[in-house]
């Protein structure tokens, strides 16, 4: 069973489909500490519920970005975590960290990346009128949200959406694909090899695209 450290923000509701494939046996591991850097989030709450140990680490307390990651590092190693999962968590992180867990760091993104690397995802895809929107699972690199593509799932964007039906539509796939992605590198079938996803040594998209 491979040990998994989820980094939050906020509500933490990929933080729960990770925690409910956990205990139902679709995925070989079990979260074992929840980090946040935000004392308000819900998700610290989410944790807590399930015996799980959860943190606020608070920025304010440190001098720069690198020096709160290596904090972050210190904590999160304490628990030899085989997998660090980005749940919502809206810190940019240091090339420092990135490197500490290249190979077995994720992160989930609300598009269909390379599209929309950043910020109000479902407010672009609105106003460029686009007609699917998608969400994207990656390895993370130092590039902001531009590491290899592991899994991406895509809806249509239908003449009354909004930004708000958009997101609910896009969570529930990331509560699917999330969890799956994860399985897969717990079952040692996920790997990443010169800046590309690999499953059961296929390469899951080119680099370009």
């Amino acid at each position: 069973m491979k040990n998994i450290v989820v980094l939050i923000s906020g509500n933490g509701s990929n933080l729960q489909a990770i925690i409910d494939a956990c205990r139902t046996n679709k995925i070989t591991g079990n979260v074992v500490a929840v980090l946040s850097n935000k004392a308000d989030a819900y998700g610290l709450e989410r944790a807590k519920l399930a015996d799980i140990p959860a943190y606020f680490v608070d920025p304010a307390l440190y001098h720069d970005r690198a020096d709160y990651d290596n904090a972050l590092i210190e904590q999160i190693d304490a628990y030899k975590p085989d997998i660090v999962v980005l749940a919502g968590f809206m810190r940019i992180l240091s090339p420092g960290f990135v490197t500490h867990y290249q190979h077995k760091l994720l992160n989930i993104h609300p598009s269909l990346l390379p599209k929309y690397p950043g910020l109000h995802t479902h407010r672009q895809v609105l106003a460029n009128k686009d007609s699917f929107h998608g969400v994207t699972v990656h390895f993370v690199t130092e590039e902001l949200d531009g590491g290899p593509k592991i899994i991406q799932a895509c809806i249509p964007v239908l003449p009354d959406d909004t930004e708000q039906s958009l997101q609910t539509r896009i969570q529930a796939e990331e509560y699917r694909i999330y969890p799956l992605a994860i399985r897969w590198l717990a079952e040692d079938r996920l790997k990443m090899k010169n800046n590309q996803a690999f499953l059961d040594d296929i390469a899951l998209f080119d680099n370009l695209g």
